[in-house]
């Protein structure tokens, strides 16, 4: 077995001789061998020139960016196994044992974890700890199904097996992030171990920025989650409209003090509109990724997406349509009745509101389908 430690790279002088010097330690203890190298970000002080003269191999990535560097370190790999970590002196590399050893039980992906393994004193900024790793952490849990509880180490160890078979993308920060997604997406088998964070040895601010680099997580976490993006929500908006516009069109609801009538039935159809809207889009979402395979689809998903045509959407679109259309003209002749004039609003919005509600959805369904048809047909 042959092991590759990765080690992203920028401006990282006054560090990265430790690192190295403890990935070696490591590698002549345990017997293993390996290979150190320093995917280099672009440094315009001595780290490439540190990395040569003490034995790592340096990869030279032009392109900015966290993912990019780690992806291009990872691609020049020659170890069946790899460990990455910042080259920050945050991460103790003599310390890889448990890394390893779960490796050789049959793990493809081991994280670890610095909430078991302990945070030292200013390793960790106050936000990070309590608020940003936390709620992403549990977003990512929640969404994606992953027993990790610390998304967001810098030190991992998989295989390059593994590496190879979930197509990695990511450019930046949300590279940690999506490494632990497709891992679970492609089930891959995945575990951590407590990790020690230790305040870096930097005399500058890291490269981490708080806010844009956590919306970047964020927004990869719902991206690759349509289904608690959009279809969730989607759902809940369109069976709270449906049930509550449902018993306000029979008469209105009254709940102590406060009468809910037309006025709330208009808010609450639109919900409901709302949330088809969320639901046809979540179709045609799951219509691209299966049509383009960028992740692994649930096999239901997948099921729709193949089954799903372009007549039927027209079908049940016109069918929905035309049903409101006629509802729509039983109001007409009811208002020519009265000679087209004053209608008592209570009475005639009930009726009025079902009409508007099928054309719409009529017209999302088959504008939907036409658009999923295309992107399916691509």
């Amino acid at each position: 077995m042959k092991l590759s430690i990765i080690m992203p790279c920028l401006n990282e002088e006054l560090t990265l001789k430790p690192c190295i010097d403890k990935a070696l330690v490591f590698l002549r203890r345990s017997d293993i061998q390996g290979e150190i190298i320093i995917a280099d970000n672009g440094s315009n002080d001595n780290s490439v020139e540190i990395a040569l003269e003490n034995g790592a191999r340096v990869t030279h990535v032009p392109k900015k960016g966290y993912g990019v560097a780690l992806i291009s370190g990872i691609s020049h790999a020659q170890g069946e196994y790899i460990v990455m970590g910042d080259a920050d002196d945050s991460y103790d590399f003599s310390n890889l044992d448990p890394f390893i050893l779960k490796l050789d039980e049959g793990y493809d992906l081991v994280m670890g974890n610095r909430f078991k393994g302990g945070i030292k004193k200013g390793a960790m900024p106050f936000l990070h700890r309590y608020l940003g790793n936390p709620v992403l952490s549990f977003i990512g849990r929640l969404f994606f199904r992953v027993p990790i509880g610390d998304f967001h180490c810098g030190l991992r160890a998989f295989t390059k097996q593994a590496f190879d078979k979930i197509n990695l993308k990511a450019t930046g920060m949300e590279f940690a992030s999506e490494m632990v997604v497709k891992a679970s997406m492609y089930h891959l088998k995945i575990t951590e171990v407590p990790t020690t964070l230790y305040p870096d040895g930097r005399n500058r601010p890291p490269h981490l920025s708080t806010w844009r680099d956590g919306w970047r997580h964020l927004r990869f976490l719902l991206l690759y989650s349509p289904k608690w993006l959009l279809f969730i929500p989607g759902m809940l908006f369109l069976l709270f409209g449906l049930i509550i516009g449902s018993i306000l069109l029979i008469a209105p609801l009254k709940i102590g003090p406060v009468t809910f009538d037309i006025n709330t039935l208009l808010y609450i159809m639109t919900m409901a509109l709302i949330g088809s809207q969320l639901l046809i889009t979540h179709f045609v979402v799951v219509t691209y990724v299966n049509r383009h395979q960028v992740y692994p689809l649930n096999s239901l998903y997948g099921v729709i997406a193949d089954k799903f045509s372009l007549e039927k959407g027209i079908f049940t679109g016109i069918l929905l349509t035309l049903t409101g259309t006629v509802y729509g003209v039983v109001n007409y002749y009811q208002w020519s009745a009265v000679d087209f004039g004053n209608l008592v609003p209570t009475h005639f919005i009930r009726h009025m509101v079902p009409s508007i509600f099928l054309i719409f959805i009529g017209i999302q369904i088959v504008t939907g389908s036409f658009f999923a048809t295309l992107i399916k047909e691509k």
